[in-house]
C-alpha cells in the first residue's frame, strides 16, 4: 500500500518511535516536583523545548507545547485578540486558512468581533497588498498560513509579516504543512505548529507568542506551559515530537529536492496521460511533496475508493467526498475545478517505484469511473428554441451537471446558450471550470423555479 496522504498526518518518523518508547521509562513523573524522578521529567520537557525552539527560530521560554495543532491555533487567536481588545476587535485571515482559524474566526464573529477575508489568486496565494489593504485601526490580529494544505501553496509570509509590522499589527502563522521543512521566514509575532504533520505523535502542538506580544491566555488559569496551555504535559509525546522535528530538518534540503523532482513528474505527466484534467497551485512556490489535480466527470468519492483499491492513499477537495455536499473552501476560494479531486502528498522516503506505478494505475481508474458515470441519466435536455437548450439536473450530484452539459454543448449552433438548472453548489465552481477548460464562454447565473440556472454560450 503507497500512503500518499502525508498532509493529514505523516508517518510516525523512527526517531520519534525510539525517543517516545525511551521517555516513557524516563519522563512518566510530575516535571513540575522537585524530587529525583520529577527533576528528571523536567530536564527531559526542557531539552524538548530548546529542540523545537531552535528548530522554530524562537527563544525557549517563547514556545509552549499544546495538546494539538488546532489548540495551539485557538489559543494563540484567543490570547491575541484579547490582549489587544483595547485596539479593536477587527481580524484578518485569507480566504484558505486551515479550518481551525476559520472556526475561530467564526467564533470571533458571532461573538461581537468583525473578520475580514482576504481572497487568493487562482493558484491559491495571497498577495500582500492586499492584507495591507485590508488592514484598520482597530485590526487587533491577522493570521496568514505559511503554506495550504490542500494544493501546496507557500504563502508570502515575510512580506504580509512586513506590511503588517508597520501598522503595529501582530501576524499569527499557522506553520503546521511546512514546519518539519524549515523554519517560518519574516518579522511574524505568533506562530502555530502540529507535530503529526511532521512524523511526530498526534496529541502535540506547539504555540509561540514571541516577546513584546500582548497576549491574555483565556479559559481557567494553570500554572503549567506559562498559563497558555493548561494541563498535564504529556512528555513522552512532546519529547518524541521535538527529536522528530530535529531529525527531519536535518534530512529536510535532500529530501525536498527528491520529493519535488517526484510531484513535479506528477505534474507534468497526468495531464498527457488524463485526458481533461486541472492541475491546481502554485506551479513553483509550493511545498515539496504535495500535488493536487481535478478531473472532469469524475466523482470524487468513487474515484478514492478505486485508488485505495489499488493501493494508493490519497485525499481529495471534491464536494462528492463530503457530506455537506459542497466543495472545498480552498477549491472554491481559487476558482478552480472541484470534482474528481486528488491531493497526493507524499511522505519522505517515497520510493520513485510508487509514483511510477501511481502514474501507471491512474488513467485507467479515471477512465473506469468516467465509464460508470457516462451513461445516460434522468438527467434531459429540452430545447426550448432553436439556440437554446435546457439541462435538467436537479437532484443529479457532481459531476452528472457537468457531464450533462459536455453531452448537449455541440447540440446548440455557435453563439447558442445551454441552461443547466442544478441544485448542487459544487455546480456554481465546476460548471465555469469547465467553461475555461474547455473554451466556452461562462455567462453567468439566473433564478430558476427549482435550484439554480447556470448559463454556458457555445464559442467553439
Amino acid at each position: 500500500m503507497a500512503y500518499f496522504d502525508a498532509a493529514s498526518a505523516a508517518p510516525l518518523h523512527p526517531v520519534a518511535r525510539q525517543a517516545l518508547l525511551a521517555s516513557l521509562d524516563e519522563g512518566w513523573a510530575d516535571p513540575a516536583r522537585l524530587y529525583r524522578e520529577g527533576r528528571r521529567a523536567r530536564l527531559l520537557l526542557d531539552a524538548a523545548r530548546e529542540a523545537a525552539a531552535e528548530a522554530v527560530g524562537c527563544r525557549a521560554d517563547e514556545l509552549v507545547f499544546t495538546s494539538s495543532g488546532t489548540r495551539a491555533v485557538h489559543s494563540g487567536m484567543a490570547g491575541a485578540l484579547a490582549g489587544r481588545r483595547r485596539v479593536g476587535r477587527h481580524l484578518i485571515v485569507s480566504a484558505v486558512e486551515h479550518s481551525s482559524v476559520l472556526h475561530a474566526a467564526e467564533a470571533h464573529e458571532a461573538d461581537g468581533g468583525a473578520v475580514t477575508q482576504v481572497p487568493v489568486d487562482r493558484t491559491g496565494a495571497v498577495e500582500a497588498a492586499a492584507y495591507a489593504a485590508a488592514l484598520r485601526e482597530d485590526t487587533a490580529l491577522a493570521c496568514l498560513q505559511s503554506a495550504n494544505h490542500e494544493v501546496g501553496t507557500e504563502q508570502p509570509v515575510a512580506q504580509v509579516a512586513e506590511v503588517c509590522r508597520a501598522a503595529g499589527v501582530p501576524l499569527l502563522v499557522d506553520a503546521a504543512q511546512s514546519l518539519g521543512w524549515a523554519r517560518v521566514e519574516g518579522d511574524w509575532s505568533l506562530l502555530a505548529g502540529s507535530a503529526h504533520k511532521w512524523g511526530g505523535p498526534s496529541g502535540v502542538g506547539l504555540l509561540v507568542v514571541r516577546k513584546g506580544v500582548r497576549f491574555a491566555p483565556q479559559g481557567p488559569g494553570d500554572e503549567r506551559e506559562s498559563g497558555r496551555a493548561p494541563g498535564f504535559e504529556n512528555l513522552p509525546a512532546i519529547v518524541a515530537a521535538a527529536a522528530s522535528l530535529r531529525a527531519v530538518r536535518a534530512e529536510a534540503a535532500q529530501e525536498a529536492a527528491r520529493l519535488r523532482e517526484l510531484t513535479e513528474r506528477i505534474r507534468a505527466r497526468v495531464p498527457a496521460l488524463v485526458p481533461d484534467v486541472e492541475v491546481v497551485g502554485d506551479p513553483a512556490r509550493r511545498l515539496p511533496g504535495v500535488v493536487t489535480f481535478s478531473c472532469l466527470y469524475v466523482d470524487g468519492e468513487t474515484l478514492l475508493h478505486e485508488l485505495d483499491r489499488a493501493g494508493f492513499s490519497v485525499s481529495s477537495g471534491s464536494s462528492c467526498t463530503s457530506s455537506t455536499l459542497t466543495p472545498s473552501h480552498v477549491l472554491r476560494a481559487m476558482g478552480v475545478l472541484s470534482e474528481g479531486n486528488v491531493r497526493v502528498s507524499l511522505p519522505p522516503g517515497t520510493p520513485a517505484e510508487d509514483v511510477e506505478r501511481f502514474l501507471e494505475v491512474l488513467p485507467g481508474t479515471v477512465a473506469a469511473v468516467r465509464e460508470k458515470l457516462g451513461a445516460p441519466t434522468e438527467a434531459k435536455a429540452v430545447r426550448a428554441d432553436g439556440a437554446v437548450l435546457v439541462v435538467d439536473a436537479i437532484g443529479r450530484r457532481c459531476p452528472v451537471p457537468v457531464i450533462e452539459l459536455a453531452k448537449v454543448i455541440g447540440d446548440v449552433p455557435v453563439g447558442g446558450t445551454v441552461r443547466v438548472l442544478s441544485d448542487d453548489e459544487a455546480a456554481r465552481l465546476d460548471i465555469p471550470a469547465w467553461c475555461e477548460m474547455r473554451g466556452q464562454e461562462y455567462v453567468g447565473e439566473e433564478p430558476a423555479d427549482q435550484g439554480t440556472a447556470y448559463v454556458v454560450r457555445r464559442i467553439t
